[in-house]
């Protein structure tokens, strides 16, 4: 009987160990986002550019040497690819936004979420979107994104594009839509991301609502 006891105890030990060290701390979760977004920076072979270049080039991001603007108080990284026709949303204006997007989880380098593909493309994402002074609120109204993760919260890293992007769409020829792509940490991602600690990267357009 002793000697079960001892195995039973033992084994304990073992499963309470094994378990301790599966168990990642929030510090440790974050260090591996970061780390992941440092390694997608390099393999990407992304230029990343401070707020004060992106500014004194007009805030452009240069496509060409691949920059991305790396903006510190979100610690999202963004770069234009498409400034897009027509104007910025104006202060206090409410208006409709339509996108469309490739979603990847830069931990796993994979795509787990888009609206670009041939059985989604009746899924474009609207959403509402009001701007106060330099700050901008959304919430999902349709799409893949409030039907995927059931929250009408946009992820706060789809909102600073807004600031530099124009709001158009296709009526006349040469006209573009704004095109974007965008690193977004936990922190500015939508709540799935927030609880997992897992950075995201967009392939995002953003077009004006009908």
């Amino acid at each position: 009987m002793k000697r079960i006891i001892i195995t039973c105890l033992t084994l304990a030990a073992i499963l309470f160990v094994t378990s301790c060290n599966d168990y990642e701390t929030y510090a440790e979760q974050t260090e591996k986002e970061r780390n992941a977004i440092r390694q997608f920076i390099s393999e990407r072979k992304i230029n990343v550019i401070s707020e004060a270049t992106f500014k004194a080039q007009g805030n452009t991001t240069d496509v060409s040497r691949n920059e991305f603007v790396l903006f510190d108080n979100t610690g999202v990284y963004m770069q234009i690819v498409q400034k897009g026709s027509g104007a910025p949303i104006a202060a206090g204006e409410t208006t409709g936004v339509l996108c469309r997007f490739n979603e990847y989880n830069i931990l796993t380098d994979s795509l787990i979420l888009s609206n670009n593909v041939m059985a989604l493309t009746y899924l474009v994402d609207k959403m509402n979107v009001t701007r106060t002074s330099d700050s901008f609120t959304a919430s999902f109204v349709s799409g893949a994104m409030l039907q995927r993760y059931n929250n009408a919260s946009v992820p706060s890293g789809w909102l600073v594009p807004l600031l530099y992007i124009n709001m158009g769409r296709w009526e006349n020829e040469g006209d573009e839509i704004a095109k974007v792509n965008i690193i977004v940490p936990h922190s500015q991602g939508h709540q799935s991301s927030m609880t997992g600690v897992y950075p995201c990267y967009y392939e995002l357009t953003y077009e004006k609502g009908r």
